[in-house]
């Protein structure tokens, strides 16, 4: 047995080889930018407490009728018993009304509060998502197709970005309810539903032109890549070009643009409705709330800074974040 044992250890050191298959099947395969950028955004603790709370305000905006539930309170649900003979809210927060309820008609603060998370949200991200799918498409279009087709691009960018745009949304309102037959033949609720529309239209508007002039920046440098050379020297259909060589190339700023823009439109959506050109009853909104809130802030400072608060964590969650995105997705930054 004794002398076994030194020929079976000669026999493991004769044939080292045999071990590195096994390790060689351990080596990680390549990562791509994106994995790369995701593995980064999950290590920085400053995006992750962003998203949660971005996560929370989305929460709340969804399950808004199960919470008001839970309260026992409703949302166009009067309480005039509940303030005084000048409007004043009688009592504070209670068990009924956990945030108590609003100056001169009763309502229930937590109510308007939770539903008031919803329009801006929506806003948000549909504008983000209509505003960055037309900004790539023209972008993509103008930078790869060039010619005439880039002259009337960039005109149109031009156009549109020269445009005031507080002026613009003004006269939106007005023109769009004349063609549905007039502020006065409107229902309220058709009102509302006609700012709502005109509001992500505006937001999303103005929002594709800087987006486009990005990517056409990208797409001028990637389309005299070998890569794309080589596909178009093949005979590769264009929209194949744009959509499976250039766009896989083009996520680092259009992830950073949409992730920067949606903070941008929840405040563009509150400071609208604030001057009363966004968003009005019976459709609830922070920005509307603080616009009636401001006429009651030292009988009632609960009324106001519940808007305040929810715009305010919200918007800088978002922001944050954004900046986590692009940092991430930046190769040159290290956090």
């Amino acid at each position: 047995m004794t002398i076994g044992q030194p020929d079976a250890a000669v026999g493991v050191e004769e044939h080292p080889a045999s071990a590195e298959p096994a390790r060689a099947g351990t080596i990680a395969h390549g990562k791509s930018p994106t994995r790369i950028a995701m593995d980064r955004l999950r290590k920085d603790k400053v995006a992750v407490v962003c998203a949660c709370i971005v996560l929370f305000f989305i929460l709340i905006a969804i399950f808004a009728g199960v919470l008001t539930k839970i309260e026992g309170s409703d949302i166009r649900t009067f309480h005039p018993d509940l303030v005084d003979a000048y409007g004043f809210p009688v009592s504070g927060p209670t068990a009924s009304h956990w945030f108590g309820v609003e100056p001169k008609t009763g309502r229930d603060n937590f109510a308007r509060w939770v539903y008031g998370a919803r329009p801006s949200l929506i806003v948000a991200f549909v504008a983000t998502l209509f505003g960055t799918v037309v900004g790539v498409v023209m972008g993509l279009l103008a930078g790869f197709l060039g010619g005439w087709v880039d002259r009337v691009i960039s005109w149109v960018v031009d156009f549109v970005l020269s445009l005031p745009y507080l002026l613009f949304a003004i006269a939106m309102v007005p023109i769009v309810e004349q063609l549905r037959g007039g502020s006065f033949n409107l229902s309220p609720d058709q009102q509302a539903s006609t700012r709502f529309y005109v509001l992500i239209f505006v937001l999303s508007f103005f929002g594709w032109a800087g987006l486009a002039r990005i990517i056409r920046g990208e797409v001028l440098s990637l389309r005299e890549r070998e890569f794309v050379l080589a596909a178009k020297a093949i005979g590769v259909p264009t929209r194949q070009v744009l959509f499976k060589e250039l766009l896989p190339n083009l996520v680092a700023p259009i992830v950073i643009s949409a992730s920067l823009a949606l903070p941008a439109y929840v405040t563009a959506e509150a400071g609208l409705s604030f001057l009363g050109v966004g968003l009005i009853e019976p459709v609830p909104s922070w920005g509307q709330t603080i616009s009636n809130a401001t006429n009651w802030f030292k009988a009632d400072p609960i009324y106001l800074w519940l808007p305040v608060l929810g715009i305010t964590a919200l918007v800088l969650a978002l922001a944050l974040l954004g900046d986590s995105v692009r940092d991430a997705f930046d190769p040159k930054t290290r956090r």
